[in-house]
């Protein structure tokens, strides 16, 4: 973990605690929870515009559970929550075998609860990744909760803060790649970013061992009132 603090801080990261407690938290981790509005994109809407997401955030998300993969041989559970009725969202998320992806869940703590109820984890074993007011009440269930930042939110942000809500601010906006800054700085955290990219880049039979079972994950579609 040499270094990795100084490195995200020089692209503006915030760690509200020492990177060790992120790391030590981590690796209790079982699951990863997303929003996606404001942290895959923007946030932009229109009548015929649907959101977006970038490819590099795809990309790390893959090494985040690659990674924890390698080390627990385990493969985590991935979910979106997002309070539209977002296609694609959905999409994404099949694509990639996300577990599930909650979509119309105005109150994104009833989706943490029935993944608790359906998947065997509990919140302590949770990770969520989030950006906005709406999501803070499952923020601050979840052992670990970094948040998306947005120039435009600085009273928020002192907000959360001030309260302990979350452990990291992202140095990057959603829809500037900040998926990719969160994954690169846990998969960094468990000390083992440079042999998980190296078995990504050569893609041998490890990688294709968790790449077999990923396929096999099934995406849930659950539809919030």
């Amino acid at each position: 973990m040499t270094g990795i603090k100084e490195k995200f801080n020089q692209v503006g990261g915030n760690f509200l605690v020492p990177e060790v407690e992120i790391a030590r938290d981590l690796s209790k981790i079982q699951a990863f929870i997303f929003d996606w509005d404001g942290v895959f994109n923007n946030g932009a809407k229109g009548a015929e515009i649907g959101s977006l997401f970038s490819e590099a955030d795809a990309m790390g998300a893959n090494m985040l559970r690659f990674n924890h993969w390698r080390i627990s041989k385990i493969l985590p559970l991935f979910f979106i929550i997002t309070g539209e009725n977002n296609r694609t969202a959905i999409e994404f998320a099949q694509r990639e075998h996300f577990n599930g992806v909650y979509v119309s869940y105005l109150h994104k703590r009833k989706a943490l609860e029935h993944i608790v109820e359906n998947y065997g984890v509990s919140l302590d074993t949770m990770v969520f990744v989030f950006d906005d007011i709406l999501d803070v009440e499952a923020a601050r269930s979840c052992k670990l909760a970094l948040c998306v930042k947005r120039n435009a939110s600085p009273l928020f942000r002192d907000y959360l803060i001030e309260r302990s809500i979350c452990q990291y601010i992202t140095g990057h906006e959603g829809g500037n790649n900040a998926v990719r800054e969160i994954s690169e700085l846990l998969v960094g955290l468990s000390g083992q970013y440079g042999e998980t990219i190296s078995k990504r880049i050569e893609f041998g039979d490890e990688y294709l061992q968790y790449l077999a079972m990923r396929k096999k994950v099934a995406t849930k579609v659950e539809k919030g009132q």
